[in-house]
């Protein structure tokens, strides 16, 4: 942070937005993209990869108690300043962890270049890469792919004879299969 002040501007402006309440709705939305914006100033940079309004909806209930602690009566608003930074920092870890599979993922993805898979195996490996939500069984490859289990099988034992794919621990009827982002490592 290139302006300790600006980080300190942004926690008392979000508390003061969400103090007067301004608008019959949306101020909480307008609160979090002004401490955004308010940081990203104090920043100082271009671009920016971690976001306070993410870490607030992250932590809501954290943050309405801090927040009603700091619109009590005595005007103290300590509290909510300690809070702020804190909470800015999580955000900041949260987002190079991201960042950190992002990059994974990219370096997984070129030297992916270099193996010889089919067009079945690359449809799977890319929404694999991209996130799928739930374990990939060989019935679920061959629905996705469109292809037999037999076919969906081999795509599995081809990729993970290569690498590319490891099989979970528990075997037989549930076999389920994952990246191994660490192939070429």
């Amino acid at each position: 942070m290139n302006n300790p002040n600006g980080l300190i501007k942004s926690a008392v402006a979000h508390l003061w937005f969400i103090t007067v309440h301004p608008f019959e709705d949306g101020n909480r939305r307008i609160a979090r993209a002004l401490s955004d914006c308010m940081l990203a100033r104090a920043d100082g940079v271009s671009q920016r990869f971690y976001s306070m309004s993410a870490q607030i909806q992250k932590t809501s209930s954290e943050y309405y108690r801090i927040l009603e602690l700091a619109q009590g009566g005595d005007l103290d608003i300590t509290l909510w300043i300690e809070w702020f930074p804190r909470s800015l920092l999580k955000a900041i870890d949260t987002s190079e962890i991201t960042m950190d599979k992002v990059l994974q993922r990219q370096s997984f993805q070129q030297d992916l270049s270099k193996v010889s898979c089919n067009e079945r195996q690359i449809k799977m490996i890319q929404k694999l890469i991209e996130g799928f939500e739930r374990k990939l069984t060989t019935a679920k490859w061959s629905k996705i792919c469109k292809c037999s289990n037999d076919s969906a099988l081999r795509d599995i034992n081809d990729l993970i004879k290569k690498g590319v794919l490891l099989k979970e621990e528990a075997g037989g009827r549930s076999s389920s299969y994952f990246l191994n982002l660490n192939t070429f490592k």
